[in-house]
């Protein structure tokens, strides 16, 4: 849970200005991230978007939190 957005934004800007990745090695990246969870289990490659209306709900309902 992030309590300090700021603190987030200024680290995601700090990020951006600093990593110079190409679209090829950041899509290296993300297969490589994608292949790990599949093999933790923690994704079913089969399905990915399986129960993507659920997590988007509750998305929308923590979203809306103060």
């Amino acid at each position: 849970m992030i309590k300090d957005r700021q603190k987030l934004e200024e680290f995601e800007r700090r990020m951006l200005a600093t990593e110079n990745l190409t679209h090829e090695q950041a899509m290296a990246i993300f297969d490589s991230l994608f292949e790990e969870a599949v093999s933790l289990g923690v994704i079913n490659d089969e399905n990915i978007l399986e129960g993507i209306e659920t997590d988007i709900r509750v998305a929308r309902i923590l979203n809306q939190l103060k």
